[in-house]
């Protein structure tokens, strides 16, 4: 019997930038275990070029990236998801839709590089930044036993990875 694939779904306001590097962390960290979706409620149509430029560095498979609505996961045919994790501050806040599987869900929100103002490099820096942050806590996320914890436990785990400064 093998084992299950949690499917999990990162949001972020505008899916062109913190959301798209937990999805792209996750889907090369998940050891196999988990499959990574990103969205936005607000989709800006394309991702940043320095976050896009930033994984192509790092060799993520970026062939499929693209900036979506949320909406696409809370439809019919959509996968049903295990976990959901805001990463800014912007989505935590918003009425999310109703999600298939009534997965579990946690803020883990990180700064914007897409929304930075100030000096190519300084963004490049600050992208970097956040994608070591999201890179250490889906680290701690994916090592989690999660089939050996009860619902309060892995809950409890979820949000202090949001709280965590890593």
């Amino acid at each position: 019997m093998s084992e299950k694939i949690y499917n999990v779904l990162f949001l972020c306001t505008g899916n062109s930038a913190r959301s798209i590097m937990a999805e792209c962390i996750m889907n090369r960290e998940g050891n196999g275990k988990f499959r990574a979706f990103s969205a936005g409620s607000q989709p800006k149509g394309a991702i940043d070029p320095t976050v896009f430029n930033l994984l192509k560095k790092l060799n993520f498979s970026t062939d499929s990236l693209r900036s979506k609505s949320w909406e696409e996961f809370a439809g019919p045919g959509a996968p049903e998801l295990d976990f959901v994790f805001t990463v800014c501050d912007n989505a935590a806040g918003e009425v999310c839709p109703v999600w298939p599987g009534q997965p579990m869900s946690a803020h883990w929100g990180v700064p914007d590089p897409a929304g930075f103002e100030g000096s190519a490099v300084e963004k490049a820096a600050l992208t970097a930044e956040v994608m070591r942050m999201l890179n250490n806590r889906i680290s701690i996320f994916s090592a989690l036993p999660i089939h050996s914890l009860d619902h309060l436990s892995l809950q409890k785990h979820l949000d202090e990875i949001g709280k965590a400064r890593t």
